[in-house]
């Protein structure tokens, strides 16, 4: 499985789509997971919080729950039907573990919690769009701070679901060999990300997707 996050930089780009689904159909068939940036979504609770002084504890929590937005507008560039609107409750989601010899995090390996699935056809890869709010509240390693976006997720989501690669598409060159705490601390991926990927062996690929989409 590749894990691959989306920048939210990138939301504004009127090539997104047909790239995006070109970019995905070069993958085929390995099954590819797919995150959602915050972007413009999570951007406007940061905003909100800085005026109102929500606390950054909740206003992290609020931004994970404003990341169902960027979610069903990746499926709209993928041209994926929205899941119908429920009024139910989603099942509480067991919490996953890394492997054997670690069940501290629950008491097995589950499925992705996922917002859709896509399909084979059109010569894409298996594409599912993971539910972050779902799996980021279920992860006891990622705190509610700030210090935590979409980076530090889909890393964990790498991690957690025993991912080959981990692609991160953004809007900036991430030079090659990059200690990533220096990447973290000049801002190229959050402050929690070195801490989430030491230690592992997991192939972690920025691409300057902004650039490829010309």
């Amino acid at each position: 499985m590749i894990v691959m996050k989306v920048g939210g930089s990138l939301y504004d780009h009127p090539g997104l789509g047909p790239g995006l689904r070109a970019y995905l159909a070069e993958l085929a068939p390995e099954p590819v997971l797919l995150v959602p940036g915050g972007g413009p979504f999570g951007e406007a609770v940061r905003q909100l919080d800085a005026v109102h002084g929500i606390g950054e504890e909740a206003a992290h929590r609020i931004a994970l729950r404003s990341l169902a937005a960027p979610a069903a507008f990746l499926r709209c560039m993928l041209e994926e039907p929205l899941p119908p609107a429920t009024q139910e409750t989603p099942p509480p989601i067991p919490l996953p573990y890394e492997g054997r010899g670690d069940r501290r995090a629950g008491s097995g390996l589950v499925p992705p919690p996922l917002v859709g699935e896509g399909d084979r056809g059109r010569g894409l890869s298996l594409i599912s769009v993971l539910d972050t709010d779902a799996f980021a509240t279920a992860d006891p390693a990622l705190p509610h701070s700030w210090a935590v976006t979409t980076d530090s997720i889909a890393a964990r989501a790498a991690v957690v679901y025993g991912a080959s690669r981990l692609v991160l598409l953004k809007s900036i060159d991430i030079p090659p060999g990059t200690p990533w705490a220096e990447a973290a601390a000049r801002g190229w991926v959050d402050r929690h990300f070195p801490y989430v990927i030491a230690g592992r062996s997991i192939l972690i690929e920025p691409v300057n997707f902004r650039r490829r989409l010309g």
